[in-house]
Order: structure tokens, then sequence, then C-alpha cells
């Protein structure tokens, strides 16, 4: 695995209703029954995860480098280039802004991105990084005058996993 060389094969946006009981789940949950979703709302290009570990040196009293590093707080951040939604998401993503006029506030919904990985070398392997719960923190939606309609989006995410399969 150490010299083998993935490529992105594609990358999808999954609505998380991981807990029905939340105020999120339970908008995405009738978001599914009213628009006959099926998990994947969404295609996604250009994603990129960043996880960050607050490292914490610990100093011996005469020691001029660290003796142990501790784990500190774990944050999962990154950005989208492109994403192809449906109507729902963006129904999803303004909540009841989406009504007129808006309630005070909200549930902000949450996804799960999974990034499919491949190995060209081993067409049948493939290997899938997910990022559960996942917020996004800004995403913009231009409309230019002559061309195409582009999106973009930042996110912060709860935890991510690897799986080889």
């Amino acid at each position: 695995m150490a010299n083998d060389v993935y490529r992105a094969n594609e990358a999808s946006l999954v609505l998380a209703v991981d807990d029905q009981t939340s105020e999120e789940g339970k908008v995405a949950a009738s978001l599914v029954t009213k628009y006959n979703l099926s998990n994947t709302i969404g295609r996604l290009q250009g994603v990129m995860i960043t996880v960050v570990s607050d490292l914490k040196p610990f100093f011996e009293i005469g020691r001029r480098y660290p003796t142990q590093l501790g784990s500190g707080n774990v944050q999962t951040t990154g950005t989208i280039r492109r994403a192809y939604i449906n109507g729902a998401l963006l129904r999803l993503l303004l909540g009841d802004g989406a009504n007129s006029p808006p309630k005070a506030d909200f549930a902000q919904p949450s996804f799960n991105i999974i990034a499919t990985l491949q190995d060209i070398a081993h067409p049948t392997v493939r290997n899938k990084i997910i990022v559960f719960g996942a917020k996004f923190a800004q995403w913009h939606y231009s409309i230019p005058m002559d061309d195409f309609v582009m999106e973009s989006v930042t996110f912060q995410a709860l935890r991510v996993s690897y799986e080889e399969s």
C-alpha cells in the first residue's frame, strides 16, 4: 500500500440522518420522505479534507527537545470546489429561511462526505475516506452572465474514517 498511487474516483454527498430525534435529523428525514430521495443527494469535485491535530509538547527540565508529544484537539475541515446538488439540498441548506417570513432560528443540516479512491493498477480495489457530520460553514452560489453556474463550499466535520477494500 505504501507505493500505491490513488486517484480520486468520485465523491458524493449523503444526508446524515443518524439521529432522527435531533432537530437536524427530523428536518433531513422529512425532506428524504417529501422528495423521495435516496441517501446520496449530490456529487462533488475538488474535495480537500484537512485534519489538524493540536499536539502538545512536554519538555522535561533541562531538556532542549520535547520528551513526549501529547494529543490535543483534532479539527477536521475542508473545501469543495464544485458541488452538483439537487433542489431538495438547496431547500435543506436554506432551512426555514426558504419560507417567507422565516423563523428566528432553524436547524442546520449535517452531511456525510464519501470520497472514493482507486489505484489504476488494481481496478477492483476501492478505498473510501468518509467524513462524518460535516456542516457547511459557508457556501456561495454565483450566477455569471454568460457562463456556468458555480458553487463552492467550506465545511467543518465531526470525524473522518478510512476504509480499505
